[in-house]
């Protein structure tokens, strides 16, 4: 090989490493920006006389103050969303005598620890009954977990999210909620739809008129989703936490 042509060769592979690198760089800094807690999420992380709120090092926990629970759901947050947004949804089911973990995504993606639910159910011995669920990605990796694991998880909420292909939940025996804004333009409604093949004839579908994608969590729009839903973020809450409450018991 040529000196001229040597020359050339490193110059390509040092442009590829540098692309690399910095593309690495930015998928890095993308993943440690996640779009961020609203402020009143950031006040529901407050402890009170009936919900007790725990920084743990997996994530957030959520437990009623005066009873001890037995039955815990174990919440997956959606992709590139801090965790902490889903703070009022999980003080709410809580509050209702209910163990809520919410636990903390490498990169903020589900994808990258979608076994994150092995440590919670661990952790926590005393709890008699798991459901788990998720938002978006979030939904899709819980969703995965319950087919991969069976018999561990009694429930499973999707909020906004489908199973994905290949994670049959038919014949799981599982209670299963699949809860969806009518107005949410994020989800990918022809894999909503084909999702459905997947989950157990029973399962619960919530179709929240006027409600959005974003309006599950508590973090402001979302690109892509619809800016201007006609059901309250509040309303949107209040139903999902009622159904999953359903589930749960």
């Amino acid at each position: 090989m040529s000196p001229k042509i040597r020359r050339v060769l490193l110059w390509v592979v040092g442009v590829i490493v540098a692309a690399l690198v910095v593309g690495a760089g930015a998928f890095v800094w993308w993943g440690t920006h996640p779009l961020a807690p609203t402020q009143r999420a950031l006040e529901a992380l407050q402890s009170d006389s009936s919900v007790r709120v725990t920084k743990t090092g997996a994530g957030w926990e959520f437990a009623p103050a005066e009873v001890e629970a037995t039955v815990g759901l174990i919440f997956y947050p959606g992709g590139h969303v801090d965790a902490r947004a889903y703070a009022r949804y999980a003080r709410d089911v809580a509050a209702r005598g209910f163990l809520v973990v919410v636990p903390e995504m490498p990169l903020s993606l589900a994808v990258l620890s979608p076994d994150a639910a092995d440590g919670v159910v661990a952790s926590h011995p005393a709890i008699r009954r798991w459901t788990i669920g998720g938002h978006s990605l979030g939904g899709a990796m819980a969703a995965q977990y319950a087919a991969k694991h069976p018999g561990v998880m009694a429930g499973l909420v999707l909020l906004g999210a489908y199973a994905p292909s290949g994670n049959d939940l038919s014949s799981s025996g599982m209670v299963v909620l699949s809860a969806v804004g009518t107005l949410d333009t994020v989800v990918n409604h022809d894999s909503l739809a084909a999702g459905r093949m997947l989950l157990p004839l029973d399962t619960t579908y919530l179709e929240l008129e006027g409600g959005n994608h974003a309006q599950f969590g508590d973090y402001g729009p979302q690109p892509g989703d619809d800016p201007h839903p006609t059901m309250s973020a509040d309303e949107q809450r209040r139903r999902a936490v009622d159904a999953t409450v359903e589930v749960m018991r």
